[in-house]
């Protein structure tokens, strides 16, 4: 079925997945056409603040000849201020745009997006739920590693509110061979709602607090920030922060070849030291994000669409 909207993970088969990753091939290696989005304008709406997301969707619009419509701060810079509703909000951008790429802080807010909007919406986060976009550039990031999907992924951190750590669990669940050992405080383990997923889907994952026993086993570490924003106090986030960082003696446990992945921005979970080991690849993995977003704009909006 074609996808309108890219919501969550969820909606993607490994078909789609393939497509998408060749076509993100095609255009790293310089092959597309410059121009073929002229004309068409691309809405990014951000309730929360972001780098990488909204500059990769924005130059990724603009190598392909389109143009860009934006707000990094919509509840400071937008008529969201005077109390306007996401709903109309939507209504009248999609009335502007030719897609709309929304950051919301609400759970869901993707979707009821979607619900009302006369143009494709690209969830580029959403509370504690989903960053679909993020985990197909993981998966991107990890296959151009990992040619065969028989590996360990490590990932680490807040998975409870971990948005990337979701999606791209939903993705991983694809592949039956890969294995899958989630790093966390009790208190911030993965939702009910993936661990039930995973369990209906038979991928082989762990859950654990010790963080050098699955360092061990990593082929993939993907490492995360505890994320301060989704705490309701200072001192329930100081009670976790700084519980898992990856620094130079870590690099003596890991394997020659396995690699050191983080959605960024980092605070103190990964050391500056780490930056110049071959295995750690979040720049590189952030640099895949334009290629997989100009690949999305180009299947939703590209010449077979118009």
């Amino acid at each position: 079925m074609k996808l309108k909207h890219i919501i969550s993970s969820k909606q993607f088969e490994k078909s789609f997945i393939r497509s998408i990753f060749e076509k993100a091939d095609q255009i790293k290696s310089g092959r597309y056409n410059k121009n073929i989005l002229a004309g068409r304008i691309m809405a990014t709406l951000f309730y929360e603040p972001s780098t990488r997301t909204r500059f990769s969707f924005e130059s990724a619009m603009q190598r392909l000849g389109g143009s860009v419509i934006s707000t990094e701060n919509a509840y400071q810079f937008s008529s969201a201020a005077k109390g306007e509703t996401i709903e109309d909000t939507i209504r009248i951008v999609s009335s502007y745009s030719d897609v709309i790429v929304l950051r919301h802080d609400t759970l869901g807010a993707s979707q009821v997006a979607a619900s009302l909007s006369k143009v494709p919406v690209i969830n580029a986060g959403d509370g504690n739920g989903e960053h679909p976009t993020q985990a197909l550039l993981d998966l991107y990031t990890i296959f151009s590693k990992f040619k065969t999907p028989d590996f360990t992924v490590i990932m680490i951190g807040d998975l409870l509110n971990g948005r990337t750590i979701h999606s791209l669990s939903y993705l991983l669940s694809l592949y039956p061979k890969i294995k899958i050992i989630f790093v966390s405080p009790k208190a911030l383990a993965i939702p009910k709602t993936l661990k039930s997923h995973l369990i209906a889907t038979k991928i082989d994952f762990t859950e654990t607090e010790d963080f050098d026993f699955a360092l061990k086993k990593a082929d993939v570490i993907y490492q995360t920030r505890i994320q301060k924003e989704r705490f309701k106090t200072k001192n329930d986030y100081k009670k976790y922060f700084g519980r898992f960082i990856i620094d130079e003696s870590t690099l003596q446990k890991i394997k020659p070849r396995s690699i050191i992945m983080h959605p960024l921005p980092r605070i103190n979970e990964i050391a500056p030291s780490v930056d110049s080991d071959p295995r750690a690849l979040y720049f590189q993995q952030a640099a895949n994000g334009v290629y997989i977003r100009m690949a999305l704009l180009l299947y939703l909006l590209g010449p077979k669409n118009q």
